[in-house]
Protein backbone atom coordinates (compact mmCIF):
# COMPACT_ATOMS: atom_id res chain seq x y z
CA UNK A 1 0.00 0.00 0.00
CA UNK A 2 1.01 3.40 -0.79
CA UNK A 3 1.14 6.65 1.30
CA UNK A 4 -2.05 7.33 -0.20
CA UNK A 5 -3.37 5.11 2.01
CA UNK A 6 -2.64 7.55 5.10
CA UNK A 7 -3.22 10.50 2.98
CA UNK A 8 -4.88 13.48 5.17
CA UNK A 9 -4.49 17.48 4.62
CA UNK A 10 -6.40 19.92 6.43
CA UNK A 11 -7.49 22.81 3.72
CA UNK A 12 -10.14 25.44 3.31
CA UNK A 13 -12.75 26.17 0.62
CA UNK A 14 -12.56 29.03 -2.00
CA UNK A 15 -15.14 30.37 0.94
CA UNK A 16 -13.03 29.74 3.89
CA UNK A 17 -14.39 27.27 5.50
CA UNK A 18 -12.25 24.60 6.77
CA UNK A 19 -11.89 20.97 5.49
CA UNK A 20 -9.98 17.70 5.62
CA UNK A 21 -9.56 15.80 2.41
CA UNK A 22 -8.05 12.05 3.31
CA UNK A 23 -8.03 8.87 2.15
CA UNK A 24 -11.12 7.00 2.06
CA UNK A 25 -11.22 4.66 4.88
CA UNK A 26 -13.00 0.84 5.67
CA UNK A 27 -15.08 2.21 8.70
CA UNK A 28 -16.54 5.39 5.76
CA UNK A 29 -19.00 3.28 4.72
CA UNK A 30 -22.03 4.18 6.81
CA UNK A 31 -21.03 8.05 6.37
CA UNK A 32 -20.51 7.86 2.12
CA UNK A 33 -23.80 6.24 2.23
CA UNK A 34 -25.31 9.17 4.28
CA UNK A 35 -23.72 11.24 1.65
CA UNK A 36 -24.89 9.50 -1.31
CA UNK A 37 -28.42 10.18 0.61
CA UNK A 38 -27.96 14.04 1.08
CA UNK A 39 -27.59 14.14 -2.39
CA UNK A 40 -29.90 14.86 -5.44
CA UNK A 41 -31.06 12.59 -7.76
CA UNK A 42 -29.70 14.70 -10.63
CA UNK A 43 -26.22 15.10 -9.13
CA UNK A 44 -25.95 11.24 -8.90
CA UNK A 45 -27.52 11.29 -12.20
CA UNK A 46 -24.35 13.16 -13.47
CA UNK A 47 -22.04 10.70 -11.02
CA UNK A 48 -23.44 7.37 -12.30
CA UNK A 49 -24.95 8.21 -15.90
CA UNK A 50 -28.05 6.29 -14.17
CA UNK A 51 -30.80 7.68 -11.62
CA UNK A 52 -28.77 5.66 -8.56
CA UNK A 53 -30.10 5.49 -5.28
CA UNK A 54 -29.40 2.11 -3.72
CA UNK A 55 -26.02 0.08 -3.99
CA UNK A 56 -25.86 -4.05 -4.74
CA UNK A 57 -23.74 -5.00 -1.83
CA UNK A 58 -20.83 -5.47 -4.71
CA UNK A 59 -21.07 -1.93 -5.80
CA UNK A 60 -20.74 -1.18 -1.94
CA UNK A 61 -17.62 -3.40 -1.60
CA UNK A 62 -16.10 -2.04 -4.68
CA UNK A 63 -16.87 1.60 -3.90
CA UNK A 64 -14.99 0.76 -0.16
CA UNK A 65 -12.35 -2.11 -1.48
CA UNK A 66 -9.38 0.54 -2.42
CA UNK A 67 -6.36 -0.69 -2.58
CA UNK A 68 -4.77 2.94 -3.14
CA UNK A 69 -2.09 1.51 -5.64
CA UNK A 70 -4.68 0.84 -8.63
CA UNK A 71 -7.62 2.18 -7.15
CA UNK A 72 -7.22 5.62 -5.33
CA UNK A 73 -10.00 7.20 -3.33
CA UNK A 74 -9.98 10.12 -1.22
CA UNK A 75 -13.42 11.63 1.25
CA UNK A 76 -13.84 15.18 1.55
CA UNK A 77 -15.00 16.04 5.08
CA UNK A 78 -16.97 19.19 6.99
CA UNK A 79 -18.17 19.98 10.61
CA UNK A 80 -21.96 19.28 10.01
CA UNK A 81 -23.98 19.79 12.69
CA UNK A 82 -21.62 19.23 15.55
CA UNK A 83 -19.43 16.65 13.63
CA UNK A 84 -17.08 15.78 10.58
CA UNK A 85 -19.38 13.90 7.81
CA UNK A 86 -18.31 13.14 4.38
CA UNK A 87 -19.35 15.87 2.13
CA UNK A 88 -17.67 14.79 -1.31
CA UNK A 89 -15.52 12.52 -2.65
CA UNK A 90 -13.71 11.54 -5.82
CA UNK A 91 -11.26 8.34 -6.82
CA UNK A 92 -9.09 7.12 -9.63
CA UNK A 93 -8.86 3.73 -10.92
CA UNK A 94 -6.18 2.37 -13.44
CA UNK A 95 -7.36 1.18 -16.14
CA UNK A 96 -3.77 0.36 -17.57
CA UNK A 97 -0.53 1.09 -17.11
CA UNK A 98 0.00 4.87 -16.64
CA UNK A 99 -3.63 5.60 -17.23
CA UNK A 100 -6.59 6.17 -14.55
CA UNK A 101 -9.87 7.20 -14.59
CA UNK A 102 -11.22 9.54 -12.33
CA UNK A 103 -14.87 10.67 -10.93
CA UNK A 104 -16.09 12.62 -8.49
CA UNK A 105 -19.75 13.43 -6.57
CA UNK A 106 -20.23 16.30 -4.23
CA UNK A 107 -23.40 16.60 -2.00
CA UNK A 108 -25.43 19.16 -3.32
CA UNK A 109 -25.55 21.55 -0.66
CA UNK A 110 -21.35 21.64 -1.45
CA UNK A 111 -21.46 22.15 -4.79
CA UNK A 112 -20.11 25.16 -6.35
CA UNK A 113 -18.02 25.89 -2.87
CA UNK A 114 -14.15 24.12 -4.23
CA UNK A 115 -14.83 20.58 -2.76
CA UNK A 116 -14.69 19.23 -6.45
CA UNK A 117 -11.48 21.18 -7.30
CA UNK A 118 -9.45 20.39 -4.45
CA UNK A 119 -10.74 16.82 -4.79
CA UNK A 120 -9.12 16.73 -8.00
CA UNK A 121 -5.82 18.79 -7.37
CA UNK A 122 -4.99 16.38 -4.72
CA UNK A 123 -5.87 13.30 -6.47
CA UNK A 124 -3.50 14.41 -9.52
CA UNK A 125 -1.01 14.87 -7.21
CA UNK A 126 -1.38 11.39 -6.18
CA UNK A 127 -1.32 10.04 -9.65
CA UNK A 128 1.50 12.06 -10.52
CA UNK A 129 3.64 10.48 -7.49
CA UNK A 130 2.51 7.17 -8.20
CA UNK A 131 3.93 7.22 -11.58
CA UNK A 132 0.22 7.85 -13.49
CA UNK A 133 0.89 10.01 -17.04
CA UNK A 134 -2.35 10.44 -18.15
CA UNK A 135 -5.90 10.68 -16.36
CA UNK A 136 -9.29 10.41 -18.03
CA UNK A 137 -12.94 11.32 -17.12
CA UNK A 138 -16.12 10.25 -18.74
CA UNK A 139 -18.43 13.42 -17.89
CA UNK A 140 -22.24 13.94 -19.42
CA UNK A 141 -22.13 16.50 -22.19
CA UNK A 142 -24.44 18.87 -20.19
CA UNK A 143 -22.68 18.59 -16.90
CA UNK A 144 -21.62 22.07 -17.66
CA UNK A 145 -20.13 22.81 -13.67
CA UNK A 146 -18.04 19.23 -13.28
CA UNK A 147 -16.88 20.15 -16.92
CA UNK A 148 -15.91 23.31 -16.13
CA UNK A 149 -13.54 21.80 -13.17
CA UNK A 150 -11.78 19.73 -15.18
CA UNK A 151 -11.10 22.48 -17.67
CA UNK A 152 -9.84 24.58 -15.56
CA UNK A 153 -7.02 21.58 -13.77
CA UNK A 154 -6.32 21.40 -17.70
CA UNK A 155 -8.53 18.30 -18.93
CA UNK A 156 -8.73 18.36 -22.59
CA UNK A 157 -11.83 17.17 -24.61
CA UNK A 158 -11.13 13.89 -26.55
CA UNK A 159 -13.25 11.51 -28.45
CA UNK A 160 -15.84 9.60 -26.43
CA UNK A 161 -18.01 6.39 -27.47
CA UNK A 162 -20.69 7.71 -25.89
CA UNK A 163 -22.25 10.34 -27.59
CA UNK A 164 -23.99 11.33 -23.89
CA UNK A 165 -20.63 12.20 -22.71
CA UNK A 166 -17.66 13.67 -23.11
CA UNK A 167 -14.12 12.18 -22.29
CA UNK A 168 -11.69 14.54 -20.71
CA UNK A 169 -7.65 13.87 -20.21
CA UNK A 170 -4.90 15.44 -18.73
CA UNK A 171 -1.14 14.21 -19.06
CA UNK A 172 1.01 14.23 -16.52
CA UNK A 173 3.80 14.32 -18.20
CA UNK A 174 6.96 12.75 -16.82
CA UNK A 175 5.50 11.15 -14.02
CA UNK A 176 7.41 10.04 -11.27
CA UNK A 177 7.49 6.60 -9.57
CA UNK A 178 6.28 6.29 -5.63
Amino acid sequence: MSQAATYSVQTVLKDGTPIQIRALRASDEADMLAAIARTGPQSLQSRFFVLKRHFSEKERAYFMDVDFSNHVALAALAEEQGRYAIIGGGRYVVVEPGQAEMAFVVVDAWQGRGVGSLLLRHLTDIARAQGVRELTAEVLSDNTPMRSVFAKAGFRPGRSEDPRTVRLWLSLGSARPA
